[in-house]
């Protein structure tokens, strides 16, 4: 967690855990190149439009976003991690979601990812469709 110093004073209105948050977001982000940062946070307004509701937390140990109705491993649905040349969304049930664009990639017994490689691909109707997708999968969990 970073000190009180390094946290920006939330604006006027703003919530201070908002605040928080972003600080979190952009420490994080800071790791990352200029191109990877503009995709990050493409996708984190995909996720925002799709999910208003969610509630987001940075985990530095994973360097990850990570979305869901809770933090509690059911509750999470998304997550952003920034690799080299590409940024993954993960999708918490990605294994049993259609996916008729055969984007989703993986191996995993349930959760699986998409390599995001552009701002256009981050809010492309595909990776709209996914993440509606990955909401309907499981709407109260």
């Amino acid at each position: 967690m970073p000190h009180v110093g390094e946290l920006r004073a939330p604006r006027p209105g703003e919530d201070p855990d908002s605040a928080a948050l972003e600080a979190d977001v952009d420490r994080l982000l800071s790791e990352h190149t200029p191109e990877l940062q503009a995709i990050e946070r493409a996708l984190r307004t995909t996720i925002r439009t799709a999910f208003p509701a969610a509630i987001e937390q940075v985990d530095f140990a994973n360097k990850l976003i990570a979305f869901g109705r809770s933090m509690k491993i059911r509750g999470l649905q998304f997550a952003i991690i920034a690799h080299k040349s590409h940024v993954n969304l993960q999708l918490a049930d990605g294994a049993d979601l259609p996916d008729p664009r055969g984007l989703i990639e993986g191996t995993g017994k349930r959760i699986r990812h998409v390599k995001i490689r552009s701002v256009e691909a981050a809010s492309s109707p595909a990776v709209v469709a996914l993440v509606e997708a990955q909401l309907a999968a499981r709407p109260e969990g």
